[in-house]
């Protein structure tokens, strides 16, 4: 269900100069803003938690989500290049898990990555909180890239959608509305790092085992319906 020669050409749309830059943008600014704390603020576990959760978590993690699951397919879409991939005898399934597949390595290693080195910085790895914020970081990348990549296959505003949710509903609403954090991907990847993370310093409003349902049910539905809406493309251009 992965094939090489999709997979390149996915790395390589996704990896463009232009696109390239946007993605290490926020990881650079994580990266020196946790330089700056550390050298002013000193090491502080509560600070770190604040920075990796507000920052890197409810804003970085999401925002290179969007630039990745989106990027590894709407613009074939929206140039009409996907006719010649769709013209393979490829099985659309096939497809949308290769460029799955990129678009998480991708958003992985732009976020996560990032946010472990963060905490290190910050605090040296104190209570576990760069391994915990790194590995939410990673568990969301996957949700993520499932979902903007279901965007792009379903809307040509993918990018405007899904920087509308990464914006609003994730790095607003899902920080200030109580109700709604239940149903966010931040909030869901918060009770993985809550558990790895010692003490009491990371919180989630979501428990863990019905975090990790949610998670895995988002990703697979998110997957499948992508997949299956590629498939109606594919129809539709045939007719």
């Amino acid at each position: 269900m992965y094939n090489p020669t999709v997979a390149r050409l996915t790395f390589r749309a996704l990896l463009g100069r232009r696109r390239a830059l946007i993605l290490c943008a926020l990881p650079a600014l994580l990266i020196v803003i946790s330089v700056a704390v550390r050298a002013l603020a000193g090491v502080d576990d509560n600070v770190t938690s604040d920075l990796l959760g507000g920052f890197a978590l409810a804003t970085m993690v999401p925002l290179i989500g969007v630039i990745a699951g989106t990027g590894a397919i709407a613009p074939e879409i929206d140039d009409g290049s996907i006719v010649y991939l769709l013209a393979k005898p490829l099985k659309r399934p096939s497809i949308i898990l290769t460029k799955l597949a990129v678009a998480i390595g991708v958003a992985m290693a732009f976020s996560a990555v990032p946010t472990f080195i963060a905490g290190y910085i910050l605090n040296g790895n104190s209570q576990q909180l760069a391994v915990a914020y790194g590995i939410a970081a990673a568990v969301a990348s996957i949700a993520y890239a499932a979902v903007f990549l279901l965007l792009g296959v379903v809307t040509r505003h993918a990018v405007v959608a899904g920087l509308v949710y990464a914006l609003v509903w994730e790095s607003l609403i899902g920080n200030l509305v109580p109700g709604a954090r239940t149903l966010s991907v931040q909030q869901w990847s918060l009770a993985l790092a809550q558990k790895i993370g010692g003490g009491d310093i990371v919180q989630s409003d979501v428990g863990l085992p019905v975090a990790i349902v949610l998670l895995i049910g988002v990703t697979v539905a998110a997957t499948w319906f992508a997949a299956q809406r590629l498939r109606s493309l594919t129809l539709a251009g045939e007719e």
